[in-house]
């Protein structure tokens, strides 16, 4: 499979994604190191990744 590239959110660096990259998957910028969630692969969409929050045991 080939790679994709995609531009960041919040840099519009150039990531490249592997070629088998899922749906849902977090990825690194290399450039920002923000965190992106894969949330389309037709076509190829980037989002912010969603924040961890603290479970306190609920």
């Amino acid at each position: 499979m080939s790679n994709h590239t995609i531009e960041c959110l919040e840099c519009a660096a150039t990531i490249t994604l592997p070629g088998n990259v899922m749906q849902n998957e977090i990825i690194a910028c290399p450039e920002c190191g923000v965190e992106l969630e894969v949330i389309s692969l037709q076509p190829l969409e980037l989002d912010y990744a969603p924040e961890v929050e603290e479970d306190w045991g609920e």
